[in-house]
């Protein structure tokens, strides 16, 4: 089964994260598969898990919450074109090529105004309050992470 996570990024560019059968952390925690450095994100804030029969995304006691088309989740099995927020971050579910890149950008574009009006202020973690000077620009954040010499794929021990 093939199952990606699509996020994108402001300008419209996107960036893709394949997930492999088994189980995917998301989370803060550098020992996780997808690693979100934000201090809204918990250090094991959820998982994916990938089988024959199906993808199933579960939260892992998240202090935020994980949301699944802006309703927060405990557990739930994931469409193709499903929205899931880990803290500020937004990835769009993508199985078997399901939806192509532009119906995503549609889903997206309904689901922006959420976005925007979940950003418009500081958010409170549970550990401290985030102020304007520590608010770093997710997707940005993220992008630079995947692309830095030491980040890994998803499955570091899968690659050649």
């Amino acid at each position: 089964m093939d199952v990606k996570l699509v996020m994108f990024r402001e300008d419209g560019s996107r960036r893709e994260f394949p997930l492999r059968r088994g189980a995917t952390t998301i989370g803060r925690k550098e020992d996780c598969d997808i690693r979100v450095p934000l201090a809204e994100v918990s250090r094991r804030h959820a998982e994916i898990v990938v089988e024959n029969d199906g993808v199933t995304l579960r939260d892992l006691g998240a202090a935020n919450g994980t949301y699944l088309n802006n309703r927060r989740i405990t557990e739930e099995d994931l469409e193709p074109g499903d929205q899931v927020m880990v803290g500020p971050v937004v990835f769009t579910v993508q199985i078997g090529g399901e939806p192509a890149f532009d119906e995503m950008i549609k889903i997206r574009t309904k689901l922006r105004a959420h976005d925007d009006a979940r950003a418009a202020g500081p958010r409170v973690s549970a550990s401290r309050q985030v102020s304007a000077e520590d608010e770093v620009d997710p997707i940005a954040a993220l992008e630079a992470l995947a692309s830095s010499a030491d980040q890994t794929a998803i499955n570091p021990e899968d690659e050649d």
